[in-house]
């Protein structure tokens, strides 16, 4: 009896090793081209090694630490516009029953069923009688196309099993609208936020065809960057800059992990009242 949970957590821990591996080997190839002096078949490994790709990715004159920063700015802006949006219409749907719900599902996911590029091709003429197009806002504003879509269905599918008597119950206690929503509401669907947001800041963070289309080349950020040089044949410094690309993904996932058990703290907010 007392082998099965030593079992179970052996099983876990080599299914982590696992995914940790399934994730981590596709990235090395990309590593040792960034600190290689040319690399050609049938070679297993690099004759020569530098850093000469990384000298040039970090300098000022390359734009890469510029276009990191334009990038995280635009993924931070587009995930809080998605969260400001995506949590009232999660809840719009998630506790609430009417006519032609189905169809307003199918119309918020419809921006990941259509391909981009016919989504952007449509947008790229509003956008030219907005003055948006060729501008940090209007890159902001069209990555909310493929990221508001996750943001709301998490935030639904959180409403969904949401208890509204907690929040009658701290009402009734005299609580305000914003001490209800502070201590109970925001515990309750936190999980869901973090969860929404990260999968929000990915969406952006990767976007390509939509920053281009709109950015009109003018908005560089650093998957357009990446692009440029591994098209042109620099497979070191794409390495290079292919190991920054994915760095702040993998902090995000990281710092935000501890949040996504999905517990529910809003019985223990109504304690804090």
């Amino acid at each position: 009896m007392d082998r099965d949970p030593v079992m179970l957590r052996t099983l876990r821990g080599l299914a982590g090793l696992a995914l940790i591996l399934w994730l981590v080997l596709p990235l090395i190839p990309l590593a040792i081209w960034s600190f290689a002096r040319g690399w050609r078949f049938p070679d297993i490994l690099p004759q020569s090694w530098t850093l000469q790709a990384w000298d040039y990715a970090l300098s000022d004159t390359s734009g890469v630490l510029d276009s990191l920063t334009l990038t995280i700015w635009i993924a931070l802006c587009a995930t809080g516009l998605s969260i400001l949006i995506g949590v009232p219409a999660g809840r719009a749907l998630g506790l609430s029953t009417f006519r032609g719900k189905g169809l307003v599902e199918m119309m918020i996911l419809a921006p990941i069923i259509v391909p981009g590029i016919a989504v952007a091709l449509g947008l790229h003429g509003v956008f030219i009688g907005l003055g948006l197009t060729n501008t940090t806002t209007g890159v902001i504003l069209v990555h909310l196309i493929p990221t508001l879509p996750y943001m709301t269905l998490v935030m639904a599918g959180i409403f969904a099993n949401y208890d509204t008597a907690f929040e009658d119950q701290a009402r009734s206690l005299g609580a305000s609208p914003w001490q209800t929503f502070r201590h109970v509401t925001l515990p309750a669907i936190l999980p869901g936020i973090i969860v929404g947001g990260l999968f929000a800041f990915l969406v952006s963070w990767s976007q390509y065809i939509l920053t281009l289309l709109i950015g009109g080349g003018r908005v560089i950020t650093l998957p357009l960057l990446l692009f440029n040089f591994a098209a042109s044949g620099r497979n070191d410094i794409a390495g290079a800059i292919g190991m920054i690309y994915i760095l702040p993904g993998v902090l995000v996932l990281i710092l935000t992990a501890r949040h996504l058990t999905g517990r529910n703290a809003a019985i223990g907010g109504l304690g804090r009242l």
